[in-house]
């Protein structure tokens, strides 16, 4: 494994420009997460480290070593692409062993096979050695995906979403694997994706990037609990923060220049008014979903709808009337800047 240094980056499309004065550096043994919507430019960022794009201006670098116009072949990264492209004809111990045949690193007959069966038992998929790949589920393709990167050792490993086309549970599953696999093998990871759940469980650090900019990079708790801006605070969070016009709580001590009030669902409380009473409260419930372990309280508050959290317990159902009060407001200006 090795560190990785992006500095001042910029690739432009003909008009368009993807990234731009990217810099950012990922030590040695990190899992590096770069989060943000379609067309953020996470893949394209990807593309320039793989050396699959060259960047107008700027310098990659990695274990030290300038690579800014080197080749692909010559920077010894492995590339998870969000689908499978896996070689059909080919059985799942030939597609793990096929990079480790490539006459620019040769190793022997039996380094492969060690190297193959060890990859192959950490990601649970040793009894299907011998199957065709055509003849696996999808959440197995991903794993043999997966695995013909693994048992590359390079400096780096860059993964393009490659859990998106997955169900919700091999997601979860799988997600939990690669983390595993990255601790075993102190591996360096830059991993792209527009799922804040992939984001928070499987980081060291989390980038946020936004039309080809890097806003911040910190830790999960860092992103989440001081957004840079309220760009990155709505890139974090499940139901989404709630972003209100600084009025709406007259009383609320604010800071000079704030625009919008950011409220996270747990921080805020509320309490249903006056028992089965319907005519007092400011916030009218409009929805209540049981999620089991807690319920989210859709609220009307003077016609503006808020996401608000409450015990699983909860007796707040639709038609209540209820008192809402911020507990930790975050505050913005009109550029949507952080105060």
């Amino acid at each position: 494994m090795a560190d990785v240094s992006i500095r001042n980056v910029t690739k432009r499309f003909g008009d368009t420009t993807a990234v731009s004065d990217l810099s950012i550096d990922i030590a040695d043994g990190e899992f590096i997460v770069l989060l943000g919507p379609t067309g953020a430019g996470k893949t394209t960022t990807l593309r320039l480290i793989a050396g699959l794009e060259a960047p107008d201006a700027g310098r990659l670098s990695i274990a030290g070593r300038d690579v800014t116009k080197a080749p692909p072949a010559a920077r010894d990264v492995a590339f998870v692409f969000q689908q499978y492209s896996l070689y059909p004809h080919l059985s799942v111990y030939d597609n793990l062993a096929f990079p480790l045949r490539s006459p620019i690193r040769p190793m022997a007959k039996a380094a492969i096979d060690a190297k193959v069966r060890t990859i192959a038992a950490m990601l649970k998929i040793e009894d299907k050695l011998a199957n065709k790949a055509t003849k696996l589920s999808g959440g197995q393709m991903q794993r043999v995906a997966i695995g013909r990167a693994l048992v590359r050792d390079p400096a780096i490993y860059l993964m393009d979403e490659p859990l998106s086309s997955l169900d919700a549970k091999l997601r979860a599953d799988l997600r939990l694997e690669l983390k595993r696999i990255q601790a075993e093998l102190g591996a360096t990871i830059l991993y792209v994706t527009h799922d804040q759940t992939e984001a928070m469980t499987m980081a060291s650090r989390i980038g946020v990037i936004d039309r080809g900019r890097l806003v911040q990079i910190g830790t999960p708790r860092e992103i989440y609990e001081n957004p840079f801006n309220a760009y990155v605070a709505q890139r974090l969070g499940q139901p989404a923060i709630n972003l209100v016009d600084a009025g709406l709580f007259p009383d609320l001590a604010i800071p000079q220049r704030t625009a919008t009030l950011g409220l996270r669902t747990e921080h805020v409380a509320i309490a249903r008014v006056g028992g089965a009473a319907r005519g007092e409260g400011r916030g009218l419930v409009r929805r209540v979903e049981h999620l089991g372990d807690q319920n989210h309280i859709h609220v009307e508050l003077d016609g503006t709808p808020l996401v608000l959290l409450a015990d699983a317990d909860s007796d707040i159902g639709a038609g209540d009337r209820v008192d809402v009060r911020p507990e930790r407001p975050l505050f913005f200006d009109r550029e949507g800047a952080r105060l």
